[in-house]
């Protein structure tokens, strides 16, 4: 590399931020988020699950949500 030529890394995945949020934040009448399908009491929760929970709920819980 050339003096002043910059490489811009990416962020490794694990600190990237772990959420379905697509911006579209109404709930519907089930009380699902339109966006990303997350409960309300998931969207409060989020900040406070682990990264395993987070996946978990990204994995399998709205995957059955959009399917059902």
């Amino acid at each position: 590399m050339m003096a002043g030529d910059m490489a811009i890394a990416p962020l490794p995945p694990a600190s990237l931020p772990l959420t379905p949020c697509t911006g579209v934040c109404r709930l519907d009448a089930r009380g699902l988020c339109e966006g990303c399908l997350r409960t309300g009491g998931e969207i409060a929760a989020w900040r406070t699950l682990s990264d395993e929970e987070k996946l978990w709920i990204m994995d399998e819980v709205l995957p059955h949500r959009q399917a059902g």
